[in-house]
C-alpha cells in the first residue's frame, strides 16, 4: 500500500520523526480555514499517490488565504499522472536552506535492505544519480543488525551531512529505521529533507509504501490508510476476493498459478502483442494453487468486467493443483459466469495431468476457449485475438 504525503508524515510523527503535519482538506473553503488557522504564508500541495507534483502545476505558495481558496480551486480536481486530486494538504511554508535526501528501501536484488542518502538531494535527485553519482551514496543495511547508532553515524558520515547537524541526523536516521521496520514498510523516503533556518533538520515530504503482507496480520490500523472509494474499483473487487490482481494499461488479461510464472507471462505477452499492433498485457492475476472453478471464476470476473479487455489469456502449470483440477475449474467458471463470459480465453496448460487437462477442454469444445500447447504460441493467439 503506498500512502500519500500527509498519510506518510502522520506515521513519522508516530515515531518522532520532525515533520510538520498540516491540515488535509478536500474543498477550497476548508483550504482557506486552514490558511487563516495556519497563518502566515502556506503551502497547498495535491495530495496524490505520485510524484511530480510540483511540476504539474499542484504545490503552491499562497501569501494569503484568499490565495490558499485560490490555488486549492485550481488544483482539486486536476489529474497528476492520470490521479484526480481529491484532496489537499495546508501547511505552513517552511522554506529550507538546504534540500537533502534520504530513503530506506527494501532491495529485492540483493535480498537484502538499503539506505540511500544525499546531501545534493531535493527534488531532482534523479538527475544528481545521473550527474553525480558519488554524491548519492548507497549503504547496505544488515537485516539482523539493523541500523544501530553506530550506523546511522557511518550512513550520516558517509553521506557528509553537515558536522552542525550531524547529532539531529544521527537521531532521524534511527528514527526513519524505526518507522521502516516497526510499520513493515517496504518504502521510506524523505524528499526533501530540510535544513531549515536556525539548523533544524525536518522531514517536508513523504513517501511510505507498507506491506499489505504485514498489514493483514500486524498493523489493522494501517488499513485507516485505505481510501477505498478511490481505489481503482478492479483491484478493490479482486482484494474483496482475495485476488492478487494488479491492473495494467493492456487488452490481454492474464491469470496464472504462481508470481514468477505471471511475471514471465506479462513479458511473452508483451513481446507477442508487438507483432499484433502493439497489443498489451491488461493486469497481473496470480491465482496461487487454488484453480478451483470458484477461484477462477472469481479472476474472470474481475478481468471481463475490465473493459480494456479483448482477450485473455490462461497460463498455467501443473502441479499441486493438477491440469485436470484447472481445467474443471475452467470449465465450472464458465458455467458460473455464464453469459458474462463473453470474450476469448486461449489456454495452456502444462505439468502435472496436462494431458487430461487438456482433453478436458477440448471435449467441452466451447466456442471462446482455445487450448494451445506452448506459453509462446498462446500469447501470439491471445495477442492476435486481442488485436483483432
Amino acid at each position: 500500500m503506498d500512502l500519500m504525503e500527509y498519510q506518510a508524515k502522520e506515521l513519522f510523527a508516530k515515531h518522532g520523526v520532525a515533520t510538520t503535519l498540516g491540515v488535509v482538506v478536500e474543498t477550497a473553503e476548508a483550504a482557506r480555514a486552514a490558511a487563516e488557522e495556519i497563518g502566515g504564508v502556506t503551502v497547498i500541495k495535491a495530495q496524490v499517490k505520485a510524484g511530480g507534483r510540483g511540476k504539474a502545476g499542484g504545490v503552491k505558495l499562497a501569501k494569503t488565504a484568499d490565495e490558499a481558496f485560490e490555488h486549492a480551486s485550481n488544483i482539486l480536481g486536476m489529474e497528476i499522472k492520470g490521479l484526480t486530486v481529491n484532496r489537499v494538504l495546508v501547511t505552513p511554508a517552511t522554506p529550507p536552506e538546504e534540500e537533502y535526501y534520504f530513503s530506506f528501501l527494501l532491495d529485492r536484488s540483493n535480498r537484502s535492505y538499503l539506505c540511500i542518502a544525499s546531501v545534493e538531494g531535493g527534488v531532482e535527485i534523479e538527475e544528481v544519480a545521473k550527474t553525480n553519482p558519488d554524491a548519492v551514496r548507497q549503504i547496505p543495511i544488515n537485516a539482523l543488525e539493523g541500523v544501530t547508532a553506530e550506523k546511522a553515524a557511518f550512513i550520516v558520515d558517509d553521506a557528509k551531512f553537515p558536522a552542525e547537524l550531524r547529532d539531529q541526523a544521527i537521531e532521524m536516521v534511527q528514527k526513519l529505521w524505526e518507522v521502516f521496520v516497526e510499520e513493515d514498510a517496504t518504502l521510506v523516503e524523505v524528499n526533501p529533507l530540510a535544513r531549515l533556518a536556525g539548523d533544524k533538520l525536518e522531514a517536508l515530504d513523504g513517501k511510505v509504501s507498507l506491506d499489505d503482507n504485514a498489514s493483514e496480520v500486524r498493523h489493522e490500523d494501517h488499513e485507516a490508510f485505505e481510501i477505498r472509494e478511490e481505489a481503482d474499483p478492479l483491484e478493490a473487487k479482486a482484494k474483496d476476493l482475495g485476488l492478487n490482481y494488479v491492473k495494467l494499461d493492456g487488452e490481454i488479461g492474464i491469470i496464472g498459478n504462481g508470481a514468477g510464472l505471471v511475471m514471465s507471462t506479462l513479458d511473452v505477452v508483451a513481446y507477442a502483442g508487438e507483432n499484433h499492433g502493439g497489443v498489451k498485457p491488461a493486469n497481473f492475476l496470480d491465482i496461487g494453487g487454488g484453480a478451483n472453478a470458484q477461484v477462477m471464476a472469481n479472476g474472470l470476473d474481475v478481468i471481463l468486467n475490465d473493459p480494456q479487455v479483448k482477450s485473455v489469456f490462461v497460463n498455467v502449470f501443473g502441479g499441486i493443483t493438477a491440469c485436470d483440477e484447472v481445467a474443471n475449474g475452467i470449465k465450472g467458471a464458465l458455467e458460473i459466469l455464464g453469459d458474462a463470459a463473453s470474450k476469448p480465453l486461449v489456454v495452456r496448460l502444462d505439468g502435472n495431468n496436462v494431458d487430461l487437462g487438456r482433453a478436458i477442454l477440448n471435449e467441452l469444445n466451447h466456442p471462446l476457449v482455445t487450448v494451445v500447447a506452448t506459453m509462446d504460441g498462446a500469447a501470439d493467439k491471445a495477442a492476435e485475438l486481442a488485436n483483432a
